[in-house]
């Protein structure tokens, strides 16, 4: 008698101690990690743009020295990037556009500017820009 009360309890037992979790344990899990990642995407890309914009503004501000040296060794401020012999980091590149606008002056003049592109556009600061002055703008965002 204990083998047939063995053999018709044992499947419901086996089933009731089966390892594993259950579909709603799977969905609520999926939605904390769901609602976690809505949360945290947007500070991740925004930490991205900030970081981005640091890294053009670092370009921006050793571009404005070499343009300074230029002017000590020509006389005058050179008109692009190409001339200057720097180049923006590669990874900017789809993130911003670099212009250079010159004025000979009396005195010469340069503007250094970065123009952001792509999703960097909806950063804070979308242009920065140095000149041969040394100033800095948009002045919120350096």
């Amino acid at each position: 008698m204990d083998s047939t009360v063995s053999n018709v309890l044992s499947p419901t037992t086996r089933m009731s101690k089966a390892p594993g979790f259950t579909l709603l344990e799977v969905l609520i899990v999926v939605a904390i990690v769901t609602i976690l990642a809505a949360i945290a995407l947007p500070s991740y890309t925004n930490q991205l743009r900030k970081s981005a914009r640091a890294e053009a503004q670092s370009f921006l501000t050793n571009a404005a020295a070499t343009q300074q040296q230029f002017l000590i060794d020509r006389r005058r401020y050179a008109d692009s990037l190409t001339a200057l012999k720097v180049a923006p980091p590669v990874d900017l590149s789809g993130k911003y556009t670099f212009a250079v606008a010159t004025v000979d002056g009396p005195p010469p003049t340069f503007t250094l500017a970065a123009t952001a592109t792509g999703q960097q556009a909806q950063d804070a600061c979308p242009t920065l820009s140095v000149d041969s002055r040394g100033s800095k703008s948009p002045d919120n965002c350096w």
